[in-house]
């Protein structure tokens, strides 16, 4: 069934909020929190999956690999733009892909593992791509809030103090440089992507090691903060009808102040520091358009140093965290290419 309109009560809520702050948090602790029962907390998990789009997924924290992320904005012809944001979204480098501007900008996220994947991208199946009119990557050099334990729905406020700090997790550790992956992590990080509340037993079927090996990589990755959980879900049946990019030029001695104060705001689900003319990103989500008005009249005007703003309507979401393909189109305009599927 796909996600509804269909409004949220207070239990879905601060079931999606505990589930934003500790994505494999067993559900009879969740249901001890909150004072209902087991088969409460899994009944309405599996409504949640129907009427908000919910799905648990194991993410890969890449600045803990050395990997760098980017923020891709191509202008491109109306008619070649969902071929071209469908293409992005098959590329298992790409974290999200939106049609924006009416439908002759795709932007999107992506965090290649190399050098040479940046480069073959960036500089040479876009270049290629017919009827892209222009590109511009800015790399994300500070990230000051997005997903897991600190993603937007621990914004809702839908938990009470005691009950967030009782299923909030412990804090990964300090990063001490790069960290390298071997098969047996990677092909456990894989099928938690898939899946991020698989049970050990399922994560042990597919990556072929034992409960104990599985159970102390999981623990190990999830420590060292390359593991880390988050939600995906449709932000309509939580009231949030608008999705916004922000694109800020603030004066760099108050980038930091600016960026903090920005993290900090209800309506954002990602802002970070970037190259460009504008150095600070920010994904948002609002009630309608004088919401949006409202909040960049009053709260993105007041921040320290800003000089301009650019904001930016999503129309579609075409990838988010994962992306499942329901209708696949031919491949036609380049877009093949672009994809790079099987490469």
């Amino acid at each position: 069934m796909p996600p509804t309109d269909q409004p949220l009560d207070a239990l879905d809520r601060k079931l999606l909020q505990a589930l934003q702050l500790d994505g494999r948090v067993p559900f009879s602790r969740v249901a001890q929190v909150l004072g209902v029962s087991d088969q409460t907390v899994a009944r309405r998990v599996r409504r949640l999956r129907e009427t908000a789009g919910l799905r648990v997924l194991g993410m890969t924290d890449g600045t803990r690999l050395g990997r760098t992320s980017w923020i891709v904005r191509l202008a491109c012809a109306p008619d070649v733009a969902e071929r071209l944001a469908g293409a992005l979204a098959r590329r298992p480098d790409t974290m999200y892909v939106k049609l924006v501007s009416g439908g002759t900008e795709v932007t999107c996220g992506m965090r290649p593992r190399s050098r040479r994947e940046r480069d073959d991208l960036l500089l040479g199946r876009l270049q290629r791509t017919p009827r892209i009119t222009s590109i511009s990557a800015h790399c994300v050099l500070h990230e000051f809030t997005g997903g897991g334990a600190t993603g937007w729905l621990t914004k809702i406020d839908a938990l009470a103090p005691d009950e967030a700090a009782a299923l909030r997790p412990p804090p990964p550790e300090p990063a001490a440089g790069p960290l390298t992956l071997d098969a047996d992590d990677e092909r456990l990080l894989a099928a938690l992507h898939e899946d991020g509340r698989r049970t050990l037993t399922e994560l042990q079927t597919a990556t072929a090691l034992t409960e104990t090996a599985v159970r102390t990589r999981l623990d190990r990755l999830r420590a060292r903060g390359v593991l880390y959980f988050d939600v995906q879900y449709d932000p309509a049946p939580l009231g949030q009808d608008v999705d916004a990019f922000l694109w800020l030029t603030v004066a760099p001695a108050h980038l930091a102040a600016a960026g903090v104060a920005l993290a900090a705001h209800p309506q954002v689900q990602f802002a970070a520091a970037t190259t460009g003319p504008a150095n600070l990103a920010a994904a948002t989500l609002h009630t309608g358009p004088a919401e949006l008005y409202t909040y960049l009249s009053e709260r993105v005007g007041a921040l320290p140093g800003v000089q301009s703003v650019e904001s930016v309507l999503s129309l579609r979401r075409v990838k988010g965290l994962a992306y499942r393909e329901t209708r696949p189109e031919p491949d036609r305009a380049g877009s093949s290419g672009v994809a790079g599927e099987g490469r």
